[in-house]
């Protein structure tokens, strides 16, 4: 059918087209391109084929008028087009998963196979397996999800086969921006929102088939388990470890709010474009620098990712160096008796330090800016209030500064030098202020260059006479420059760790300065200006601003309901407006006092969900310490790089607190941490088209403006050795790219849509064929059918073919026969195979395993049922609906969720034929079989097989015997265990007399 579509003018049109390419047809080749604009009215018109799915999901940028009419269109389906479509996909299903996958859902479900109990059997080994549980936006699932959580479900499948205890929870980290920004734009309570979302990402969850126990579901929006965060502040405030100081934000004046990091670009707000400057505020912290060497050393113990654990040192930064005092000097050149303290890692180039840099935020600036540069500085840090951190210190940006007009003294050589303020150092790193040593450092280098400051060369490399070459020279080597008669400092000729040693040294003695280490790490900023978070349990005394902390019996600590989230525009949070909940008293004393306004960060509830997972209902304690001294620590944890640094680091931190004050009884959280790669989007072919219409190739040396870009569809595209080109035009090469998926690039894969259309089985199994676990890999629909049919091939090998009516048997096609050798030997290898895949997490070999057991399965005749039964357990991890349908249909009433996962036996088989053959040693090898030096098959032969012997195999093999049987021999080569090939005479067509 054809859909016409008016186009308005100067329409900016983009189509997504989520299925296949094939929808727009091949005469309106303008809707191929990303971005199309029209001068007028135009027609265009987009085929409508029998391919699915039945309404094609395209989504066009101009309004809501044109997507409504393609599905008004789409709703325009007769009957009987209806029918043929419903026909259509039951002939595409390679097995019945519409029908087993709910009636297996609903049997876990109503029995509650996976409840883990309360008091479990403490003698039994545990396994503990968790996913980074999701923020459920409103967006639902995408098949990047399933990927971890396939895994994990995999893991827990197996181990509870195995006879471990597993806990395998689910929950919802639900507080947050993102449902606070819904509720601004819309006025729909989040509370409401959040919920909504759950509901729908659970739901998702259980089509997919997860094996989690929902009876410990827990979402961190809830009173009942953010009273035990509140709890966990108060005891981080009772120990110093929680502290309220002014601290620098990103205020946003125009939209009269505070703006988390990621809500700033390049100095403006990403609503709306406004402005952003940094703005002083009374924030909560948390002491995680108190921590730092032991977050830093217990790293070691853990089996995760190096790379991770090398992110997590690099982020807590941790250096050994000095600090260092700079006397600040008057007009005169005279100590004013104010210091300035620098950090430095490389106390050794002291005699290299021609300027002093203070952060533009530095408490001390204000009291050395001289009168004719108060202005110039002022200015300075107006300016360098509008950047984020990330720009002051990006190294590619050209270095900026303003001089204050004061100047300190080198206490190394006594010689006056100039300090500066700049944007590049920041006033949370260190003490806010360095000494800036051009000669040995690029940035220092830079701007020494840039402002005409002195540089002075004090560190040479070892082979060499001298290290200024124009150049910084940021490595370890001999000092030079560097003596004082004055200061009695006198480090030439010494390498330079031991004139580190000895500068320490000497500014310990001089009391210019001592050892000291320093982190990257800062102190955890934990206060939000937001409605939609945990409230901070404290309260200010009125007549005193003494802040005092809840008592305990006095928690949780609820959320007053608010009609109105929208910022109050004078920096106080959205809380501020609940007067009637702000305005209260001391519960001790009585006395008039105002509720904390501000709320916790995401974060928090997400620093120790894992625990609460391990005792969901206790009312009188965060967990029970006997239920955490079985289930603790977490044995896999599984999820997104993305949270390497942060959440992994912010969860340490709490669980090593509660390590202190015994409410857990091991020093680290997480045993193993795996992080599951990335699923792109399809892999999309772009073509180049020049002004005229024809194909440009993309390797050519200039792509200008003039082409324009055209998608592929997958269809018309070769591969040419490591390239991509057109099928009808090989010379054209294309620029192929995978995504990754997001609702811009239109390339989300919704999960409903592929389970609805092959099975949650399929799609389980397809994620994890995909490639390994750890990798990143895009989509492919093709890849996914594959998979399907494997699953296809296994049902009917089990169940058998289809009856006429399209049905199939209410049994299998096993037999109660003893099990060939060839049979065993299939069988036990793939068991290894899967049982060392499953452990290895190398899940996408483990099913190639299984595929290579089906082939060699098809080939039998008979199968037994102990054959099958055991290939339907080492299947159930992976595709757990179908197994269990087989399992049933193989004449088991139970669940096969807790039968003992299958083990290899090497020595049975052998021991009954009195033979030294174990049928798990690889004692075959497969053989190719050449007929005049083109392969014809293979076959299975021992690995001291003789020529004679293999011939004879061969010329008993069906497929073989047909290009060998009667045929003249004229001769074999045979390369033990490598090859056959048999030259036969060719057959010499007889003819006939006239």
């Amino acid at each position: 059918m054809d859909l016409n579509l008016q186009i308005p003018p100067q329409a900016q049109l983009q189509a997504c087209i989520f299925r296949n390419p094939s929808f727009l047809s091949p005469q309106n080749r303008i809707f191929h391109k990303p971005k199309c604009s029209f001068s007028s009215f135009c027609t265009g018109s987009i085929r409508i084929g029998a391919k699915p799915p039945l309404r094609p999901r395209i989504d066009f940028r101009v309004g809501g008028r044109i997507t409504r009419r393609i599905r008004e269109i789409g709703a325009q389906l007769t009957t009987k087009e209806r029918e043929e479509e419903k026909k259509r996909q039951q002939a595409k299903r390679a097995y019945p998963f519409n029908e087993i996958e709910p009636k297996w859902q609903l049997f876990w479900e109503k029995n509650k196979t996976f409840r883990t109990p309360d008091d479990v059997d403490t003698s039994k080994p545990k396994f503990y397996v968790l996913d980074m549980f999701p923020y459920p936006s409103g967006a639902g699932l995408h098949v990047g999800h399933p990927l971890g959580y396939t895994a994990t479900d995999i893991l827990a499948r197996f181990k509870r086969m195995q006879g471990f205890n597993v806990l395998h929870p689910m929950g919802w980290d639900a507080f947050g921006l993102p449902a606070e920004q819904y509720a601004i734009d819309t006025g729909t309570h989040p509370k409401i929102t959040t919920k909504r979302n759950i509901d729908r990402f659970r739901s998702q969850l259980k089509s997919v088939g997860f094996s989690y126990d929902w009876d410990r579901e827990i979402s961190t929006t809830e009173p009942e388990y953010y009273r035990w965060t509140q709890w966990i502040f108060l005891q981080l405030v009772k120990r110093g470890l929680a502290y309220q100081a002014e601290v620098p934000v990103n205020w946003c004046p125009a939209l009269g709010t505070v703006l988390a990091n990621e809500e700033v670009v390049d100095g403006v707000s990403e609503r709306g474009g406004h402005p952003v400057i940094r703005k002083p505020m009374r924030q909560w912290m948390l002491k995680i620098t108190a921590y730092a060497d032991r977050l830093l050393e217990d790293l070691e113990e853990l089996d995760w990712p190096e790379s991770l654990k090398e992110m997590q040192r690099n982020w807590i930064g941790r250096s050994e160096g000095a600090e260092l005092q700079f006397h600040v000097l008057d007009a005169d050149g005279q100590e004013r008796g104010v210091e300035i303290i620098v950090y430095t890692t490389r106390p050794d180039t002291v005699f290299g330090a021609t300027y002093l840099v203070l952060a533009p935020e530095h408490p001390l600036l204000e009291l050395l800016v001289s009168k004719d540069q108060a202005k110039y500085v002022e200015e300075y840090k107006e300016l360098a209030s509008r950047k984020s951190d990330m720009e002051r210190t990006e190294l590619q940006k050209e270095k900026t500064g303003v001089f204050t007009g004061c100047y300190a003294k080198n206490p190394a050589n006594g010689e006056a030098i100039p300090i500066w303020v700049a944007d590049y150092v920041l006033g949370s790193y260190g003490t806010g202020a360095i000494m800036a040593v051009p000669a040995h450092d690029a940035r220092d280098h830079a701007f020494a260059s840039k402002y005409g400051i002195p540089i002075c060369c004090v560190v040479k490399p070892d082979d060499e006479d001298s290290s200024c070459s124009g150049k910084a020279y940021p490595d370890d080597g001999s000092l030079m420059n560097s003596s004082s008669s004055t200061t009695g400092l006198d480090i030439n000729g010494l390498s330079s760790k031991e004139a580190i040693s000895k500068v320490i040294q000497w500014a310990e003695e001089t009391g210019n300065g001592k050892k000291k280490v320093n982190y990257k790490l800062r102190d955890w900023l934990f206060a939000r200006q937001r409605y939609w978070g945990e409230p901070i349990p404290v309260i200010f005394l009125e007549d005193s601003g003494e802040t005092v902390p809840l008592p305990e019996n006095e928690l949780p600590l609820t959320l007053p309901e608010l009609d109105d989230f929208t910022p109050t525009g004078t920096g106080e949070p959205p809380l501020a407006k609940a007067v009637s909940w702000v305005q209260t008293k001391d519960p001790l004393s009585g006395k008039p006092a105002r509720r904390e306004t501000n709320t916790m960060p995401q974060w928090a509830g997400s620093c120790w969900y894992y625990l609460r997972f391990m005792d969901p209902e206790n009312s009188k304690e965060l967990v029970d310490k006997t239920k955490e001294r079985y289930w603790g620590p977490v044995d896999v944890y599984v999820g997104g790089a993305e949270h390497a640094v942060l959440h992994l680091l912010y969860a340490r931190f709490w669980h090593k607190v509660l390590y202190d004050i015994g409410v857990v009884s091991t020093k680290e959280p997480f045993k193993c941490v795996i992080n599951q790669g990335i699923i792109l989007g399809e892999v999309q072919y772009t073509a180049f088209r020049d002004k005229n219409g024809n194909f440009v190739s993309a390797d050519s040396a200039n792509i200008s403006d003039e082409l324009y870009q055209e998608l592929v569809p997958e269809e018309k595209v070769v591969k040419s050795g490591d390239s991509y080109v057109l099928k009808d035009n090989p010379t054209i090469r294309l620029v192929a790219r995978a995504h990754k998926m997001s609702k811009s690039k239109g390339n989300v894969i919704n999960p409903d849509d592929v389970v609805a259309e092959y099975g949650a089985d399929s799609l389980r199994l397809y994620e994890m064929f995909m490639g390994p676990l750890r990798d990143s890999k895009p989509w492919n629909t093709s890849g996914i059918e594959g998979v399907h049919r494997f699953l296809g091939r296994v049902w009917r090998l089990i169940v058998g073919l289809p009856l006429p009516d399209g049905s199939y048997r209410d049994g299998t096609v096993a037999v109660d026969e003893e099990p060939t050798m060839e049979q065993l030997c299939a069988l036990h290898k793939c068991i290894q195979k899967v049982t060392e895949e499953i452990e290895g997490t190398r899940f996408n070999t483990g099913i190639s395993a299984m595929m290579e057991f089906i082939n060699a399965a098809y080939k039998w005749n008979r199968h037994p049922k102990s054959i099958l039964e055991s290939f339907v357990l080492l299947l159930s991890p992976y595709a757990p609906h179908m197994a269990e349908e087989l399992w049933s249909r193989l004449g088991n009433s139970n669940s096969l969720a807790y039968e003992p996962f299958p083990e290899p036996n090497e020595d049975e088989i052998g021991a009954e034929l009195g033979a030294n053959l174990l049928y798990l040693k690889d004692s075959t090898i497969v053989l190719p079989v050449q007929v005049n030096g083109k392969t014809r098959g293979t076959i299975q032969v021992e690995e001291t097989c003789t020529e004679e012997e293999a011939f004879r195999i061969a010329n008993m093999d069906e497929k073989l015997a047909k290009y060998i049987d009667g045929k003249t021999i004229k001769k074999r080569i045979f390369v033990p265990g490598k090859i056959l090939n048999v030259i036969v005479a060719p057959v010499t067509a007889k003819v006939g007399q006239l």
